[in-house]
């Protein structure tokens, strides 16, 4: 059940309590064996903990706060109750997400779980949430910027082999706009997208709805095949600043001037997540990336999907939930696809229907 680096970890745990003729071997002695592990290490430094300093904190703790065995005592230090509910609670995050081992990531987020801990109160006071523990180890996505190319991250020693490795890769994680979502004007820009033709009428149509103050997020209602996704690539090519589209026609509307189209990857959302949350720290991560963008557009395929996508057995959040403040205070418009036959599943949710406007197709 626990992977073999988390088993040497646990050892070095119990030995460093036995060395301290510690009576308890605590969740201190576990953290303080992170903070000394590769993995630990690694997962703590992602989350912006500042190693030596923690290191220091929970030495100072364990010489000062935890009762010692007198000298003529020859006994093993006992596991609390503390360090039995992390590993309990890190099994049982194991189990209900189908991995097959726990790792070091799975005790730090337990940890945190106890927050009458003082592991869990000195993560915490370095700035790491269980949140923070979630997003790295199920996504790769640390909040710490990346260090200046070839520079050593927080004092550590670079590999020549892996400096400006995956620079890239690091970088896509850290912004969800380019996890999660494809930029339909910068490919407008690059040529890649087919002309529109013979849409000009649902397309001044749209351009129409997204110009109003109120009910601005337009939705293509169609049958499969009769160019949906066509209309939302060209409106992104139609958007594009005046001189930038040979074939942009009438001018850009002031309202929509310097507009960014950008293509929601649903499936990319919820790909990977495995813990209650990810989902809607994923897909309020690109709101929040779009809302901070002037006069950002987003487009949602398939919308009728998003009614239920990201929801949890007997749970009512969703995708749909979540938008629909989002349309309300207009600090994003939204374009959506979807047949006739599945438009029927959106109207059953009143509230998210009377946010957008019927483009037939």
């Amino acid at each position: 059940m626990f992977s073999a680096s988390l088993e040497a970890a646990l050892t070095i745990a119990y030995r460093e309590a036995a060395s301290r003729r510690h009576a308890d071997l605590t969740v201190e002695h576990l953290l303080y064996s992170l903070a000394h592990d590769s993995d630990g290490e690694r997962i703590m430094r992602a989350c912006g903990v500042d190693l030596p300093s923690l290191r220091h904190d929970l030495d100072a703790f364990l010489n000062a706060s935890v009762e010692q065995f007198t000298r003529n005592q020859d006994k093993e230090p006992e596991q609390t109750l503390a360090f039995r509910r992390v590993l309990q609670t890190a099994v049982l995050h194991v189990q209900s997400a189908g991995r097959p081992e726990v790792q070091a990531g799975d005790i730090l987020a337990a940890i945190l779980q106890q927050p009458r801990t003082h592991a869990a109160e000195l993560l915490i006071a370095h700035g790491v949430t269980r949140l923070d523990i979630l997003n790295y180890i199920s996504h790769g996505v640390s909040k710490v910027p990346p260090a200046a190319p070839g520079m050593p991250d927080r004092g550590e020693p670079l590999d020549p082999a892996e400096a400006g490795a995956g620079d890239e890769g690091r970088a896509a994680s850290r912004d969800p706009l380019r996890a999660y979502a494809l930029n339909l004007s910068d490919r407008a820009r690059q040529g890649l997208l087919d002309p529109l033709i013979g849409r000009s009428q649902e397309l001044q149509r749209t351009i129409e709805i997204l110009c109003r103050r109120r009910k601005n997020n337009p939705v293509f209602v169609g049958e499969p095949g009769v160019g949906k996704t066509a209309l939302a690539e060209g409106l992104a090519a139609r958007l594009l600043p005046r001189g930038a589209d040979a074939a942009a026609g009438d001018p850009v509307p002031e309202a929509l001037e310097g507009a960014e189209v950008y293509s929601l990857d649903t499936a990319a959302l919820l790909a990977g997540t495995r813990f209650r949350g990810d989902f809607e720290e994923r897909f309020k991560a690109v709101i929040n990336a779009l809302a901070a963008r002037t006069n950002a557009i987003l487009f949602i395929d398939e919308m009728h999907a998003t009614v239920g996508a990201g929801a949890t057995t007997g749970g009512t959040m969703d995708l749909a939930t979540m938008i629909k403040p989002v349309l309300t205070a207009g600090d994003l418009r939204i374009v959506g696809s979807t047949t006739f036959d599945e438009f029927k599943q959106i109207e059953k949710d009143r509230a998210l229907a009377r946010r957008l406007q019927k483009v037939a197709v």
